[in-house]
């Protein structure tokens, strides 16, 4: 199996426990290396232009210049330098603000390990992750204000195949690859596969983008999400 590329992690964070326990976390996974600890806003953007971290994980509520400026200072710097947000507050609007300010991620601090740690690779290699919950809302609540659009199928979705119209629509609701995996009984490689064949397609950059098209064109409106599938399924 290849080696993962290792990432050069920055921690954000206002409690030294808490800073503590990520790097704990992390050190058990040989590709993740962490370079540097911010306590404050301030610091965080200082070292992450002396650094040069792969990632910077943020908390939202930091002293001296909060989470979501300091990912917009950092974004605005033009470093190759991205932002995974993680929280305690659960509430839209910071997840708004740090998308618009330039953040690529945006998880509750109570994130599973391993979807931790995915989401790090994820953003690192150009991607953007969201929790699936957060995104389900803010789709409902954005895609609520989108102009009821035409029923034919727009020219921007016309290269798709029917299976990567489906698989986008699955995205656009806000699945995991392993969950869209379950509910088309197909394995997570070929959802990965058809997902990368989507954005090629499309001409985004990554999922977000993909699933503000998908509501854009009509494909998938406002509403709740279908049942979870069940835990061993395939």
């Amino acid at each position: 199996m290849a080696t993962r590329r290792p990432v050069r992690l920055l921690i954000a964070d206002d409690q030294a426990l808490q800073r503590t326990g990520f790097r704990t976390v992390l050190a058990a996974h040989g590709d993740l290396h962490v370079v540097g600890e911010a306590g404050d806003g301030t610091e965080a953007v200082d070292l992450a232009r002396r650094l040069l971290p792969d990632v910077v994980l943020m908390d939202v509520r930091l002293p001296r210049l909060d989470g979501i400026a300091a990912t917009r200072a950092i974004a605005a710097s033009g470093l190759p330098v991205r932002v995974l947000i993680l929280t305690s507050f659960d509430v839209d609007d910071y997840v708004v603000g740090a998308l618009r300010a330039g953040a690529r991620g945006f998880l509750a601090k109570d994130v599973a390990s391993e979807d931790l740690v995915a989401a790090i690779h994820t953003i690192a290699a150009g991607g953007a992750v969201i929790a699936p919950p957060v995104l389900g809302r803010l789709l409902d609540r954005f895609g609520a204000a989108l102009p009821d659009p035409a029923e034919r199928v727009p020219d921007s979705l016309s290269a798709l195949t029917d299976r990567e119209r489906e698989v986008l629509v699955e995205v656009a609701r806000g699945w995991t690859n392993a969950e869209i995996a379950a509910r088309l009984s197909v394995s997570e490689t070929t959802v990965k596969t058809h997902v990368a064949h989507v954005l090629a397609k499309l001409g985004v950059r990554d999922r977000v983008q993909a699933v503000v098209l998908a509501y854009e064109c009509g494909l998938v409106r406002p509403g709740a999400r279908a049942a979870a599938p069940a835990r061993g399924q395939p």
